[in-house]
């Protein structure tokens, strides 16, 4: 091969190398479904995710640089979204689950309806979960149990109906674990509100503002029966009617034979000779 050839072959290759090393990474095609799909499901009538457009979604991380309001990125991926306070509205959109690399989800303090998806349990990576105060319905979602590494649950302060699932007290690095203010009904699992060994513990203030939920840490529900004063005064009260009754019975009774006894006495004395 010539000097010439030699030459040219070497800038060939120079140049592929230079185009592979320096080539715009572009974003994980999970973490641009999973963006993309949250911006339709979400309505931001206060314009705070300006930056929230197609063009970022296709690359929204550099290393460990975030380009996206509210993420925070790890080695080219999403690891966080914080969309907390922002007044947004919409639902929450299972393709969520897309953003595999995901550790913290927090989109507490907004508008959001719909139920929890339960798709979100392909988030294997979740530590972190909070969608508090919003307006949440359904049930909470047993296939959390498979986001094995959750630290944090909290959904207080949002309208959850169903029971508590018994599942969730097998994730054994749940720390901290908030479901007050909502509607939920039936017996608080054992696994959660009486949690054995080493594992962290839960107190009332977890469960309260539940009225249909019961079982410990929880106090007793009331009685809704009658109290064994009302028994007592109920069956005095009725004893009383009874006697005032009996005794208005016999005085009757004993005018109406009177009055016989009178009116007997004067048919005799009517009969009876005078002497």
């Amino acid at each position: 091969m010539g000097a010439a050839a030699k030459t040219v072959c070497a800038l060939i290759f120079i140049t592929v190398l230079n185009v592979s090393l320096f080539r715009p990474t572009s974003s994980d095609p999970s973490d641009e479904a999973c963006l993309t799909h949250l911006s339709q499901s979400i309505q931001d009538a206060t314009k705070s995710l300006q930056n929230w457009t197609k063009s970022t979604f296709a690359n929204p991380c550099s290393g460990f640089t975030s380009y996206l309001q509210g993420a925070t990125c790890n080695n080219g991926r999403i690891y966080k979204l914080s969309l907390t306070n922002l007044a947004l509205r919409g639902s929450i959109s299972p393709f969520l689950a897309n953003c595999t690399n995901l550790q913290a989800l927090d989109l507490s303090s907004n508008f959001l309806t719909g139920p929890i998806p339960s798709d979100l349990q392909y988030l294997v990576n979740l530590a972190v979960l909070n969608l508090s105060s919003n307006r949440l319905e359904g049930p909470i979602p047993p296939q959390l149990t498979l986001c094995a590494y959750l630290n944090v649950i909290d959904l207080h302060d949002n309208s959850l109906t169903g029971t508590i699932p018994q599942q969730l007290g097998l994730l054994v690095r749940l720390s901290a674990f908030d479901v007050s203010n909502n509607k939920l009904s039936g017996p608080i699992p054992v696994s959660l509100g009486n949690r054995s060994g080493n594992l962290p513990r839960f107190n009332a203030t977890s469960f309260d503002g539940n009225k249909e939920l019961y079982g410990y840490p929880l106090a007793p529900l009331k009685s809704k029966g009658l109290s064994v004063l009302a028994i007592v005064g109920i069956g005095l009260g009725s004893g009383f009617a009874s006697l005032v009754l009996s005794f208005t019975g016999v005085c009757i009774w004993l005018k109406i034979t009177e009055r016989k006894m009178a009116l007997e006495e004067g048919k005799v004395s009517h009969l009876m000779p005078d002497y």
